[in-house]
């Protein structure tokens, strides 16, 4: 899909707001090179599930309706399996976020996940998302077993990574952006 010109919005925590790397993510580098505008809804620790005011459904419900949105892309959490959030209730938002952008936006929409880390609930999160593709139409770009992020030396993971979750600024430069930008041009979503 060729995102020039086109606005894209991005709902999620810590890894889509740039956490470990001064508030610079994929989202901006990506914007760089495919030429779009972004709007990036993100702020750290937060769920999938409407736990609270900050959850990406409590966020997502205070977005403009108005705005003329071509590409929704949403993190799936590592906050809601790390706080302990039942499956069921992130599937349920996840569910409600896939209504909600359909009517709201009326466009294509895109599930992300982080790669891989120490973490049986956060694979069960990323198996329920994919299962989740059978019944309902998104893209995902699933990180988690991607068998060439999979592949990364010992060397530079530790420079792409502060730790399990967060990539540094060169970690989003160098090994997520590529991804995305990859996945975004092949997309037949748009």
């Amino acid at each position: 899909m060729d995102l020039k010109g086109k606005t894209v919005l991005f709902l999620g925590s810590s890894v889509t707001y740039g956490a470990a790397s001064g508030g610079v993510s994929f989202v901006e580098f990506a914007a760089k090179k495919c030429g779009f505008n972004y709007v990036k809804e993100a702020i750290s620790g937060t769920t999938l599930a409407d736990t609270g005011e900050d959850s990406y459904v409590s966020r997502l419900k205070k977005v403009d309706k108005n705005l003329k949105i071509d590409l929704f892309v949403c993190q799936l959490s590592t906050n809601d399996s790390y706080r302990g959030v039942p499956l069921e209730k992130t599937k349920e938002a996840i569910i409600f976020i896939i209504d909600y952008v359909n009517k709201t936006f009326g466009c294509p929409l895109i599930f992300y996940t982080g790669t891989r880390f120490n973490s049986r609930g956060y694979g069960e999160s990323v198996k329920m998302l994919i299962n989740l593709r059978k019944e309902y139409r998104f893209g995902c770009l699933n990180l988690w077993d991607d068998e060439d992020m999979q592949r990364v030396s010992k060397e530079d993971y530790n420079r792409f990574m502060k730790d399990g979750v967060h990539p540094t600024l060169e970690g989003y430069r160098d090994w997520w952006t590529p991804k995305f930008i990859d996945f975004f041009e092949k997309s037949k979503l748009l």
